[in-house]
């Protein structure tokens, strides 16, 4: 099942990245696009993510430096973009995947394209890691533990629906009862043209 494959690349990428536990460190694929591209696309996407979740986290420190925060803003916008076009490179893989596939007349739609619940599962995997990290941090209280452990459970039993949905939606658009329609993404606060306040700046 595809969910599977992409649940181990996922938990590979947080775990390669906490050993030096950097938003700054480099970063390598070791995935070929040649040979699996969507384990390298992948691969990619949750790194993208895993490195904004901790620029989440430092940005929410009270005590940052205003020029840092500003800085870290820019970072996190440029990051937001990198996740977008990850998501719609996916969904273009997909598209080519099952182009040959004639829906049936009655197919439908999803609400989302398979790119976006991968996204979801992506964001879903790095709240497992680090709820695990707070059900088991030996200085937290007792309750702080059980909390985390509840929500873990909640957590886990999220990935196993989600997996089972995304598996489920690729099956149908395979089967042709669904179909992919996908929508670029149509930021506007990166548009110079878009933007009011940039477009004053030019």
């Amino acid at each position: 099942m595809f969910s599977k494959k992409a649940n181990t690349i996922f938990k590979e990428v947080i775990k390669t990245y906490h050993v030096v536990d950097k938003v700054n460190q480099p970063f390598a694929n070791p995935y070929d696009k040649n040979s699996d591209l969507i384990a390298h696309l992948l691969y990619r996407k949750c790194w993208i993510d895993t490195v904004q979740w901790h620029y989440e986290d430092i940005i929410r420190d009270p005590q940052i430096d205003p020029v840092a925060a500003l800085t870290l803003k820019r970072q996190i916008d440029s990051s937001n973009q990198d996740r977008t076009d990850m998501v719609e490179y996916i969904d273009s893989y997909f598209l080519e995947k099952y182009q040959d596939v004639k829906p049936d007349e009655n197919a439908t739609i999803n609400t989302e394209s398979p790119a976006w619940a991968i996204d979801r599962l992506s964001i879903l995997a790095l709240k497992i890691y680090h709820m695990q990290e707070e059900a088991s941090r030996s200085d937290a209280s007792e309750a702080h533990q059980k909390s985390c452990r509840a929500k873990l459970d909640i957590l886990l039993e999220q990935r196993v629906d989600l997996s089972s949905a995304i598996d489920q939606l690729l099956q149908d658009i395979a089967s042709g009862d669904k179909y992919m329609k996908v929508y670029k993404q149509m930021k506007m606060y990166n548009d110079d043209e878009l933007n009011p306040v940039l477009r004053k700046q030019k």
